[in-house]
């Protein structure tokens, strides 16, 4: 499994449509071969951090290649980030609990 860590912040350029682009690659991303999941949090002082899994290292590249992606990828470094940071790493364990559901009497 391949985690992709991507930590920014937006410029106030950032606006609708930043929002229509970004609505549309999460679906685009959805639906891409070795795509896992997807989560997004934005901290208090407004750095969002979007933690996304991928299968492996080569569906990720495809990713990467989407010339979508390529499009909003040159589109967010000249009007929509005031920064971000990428990391890349590989899964090496995983843990997994769920507490089961209690059945109420």
């Amino acid at each position: 499994m391949i985690v992709v860590l991507f930590r920014s912040r937006l410029t106030e350029a950032a606006g609708e449509d930043y929002r229509a682009m970004d609505a549309h690659l999460a679906e685009r991303a959805r639906n891409a071969p070795g795509f896992v999941d997807v989560k997004a949090y934005t901290a208090e002082d407004g750095e969002r951090l979007t933690v996304v899994r991928w299968r492996d290292l080569e569906t990720l590249r495809q990713w990467r290649e989407d010339p979508e992606h390529r499009v909003a990828q040159a589109r967010g470094r000249a009007r929509w980030y005031q920064y971000y940071e990428l990391e890349v790493a590989e899964t090496v364990r995983e843990s997994h609990f769920a507490r089961p559901a209690q059945v109420e009497a």
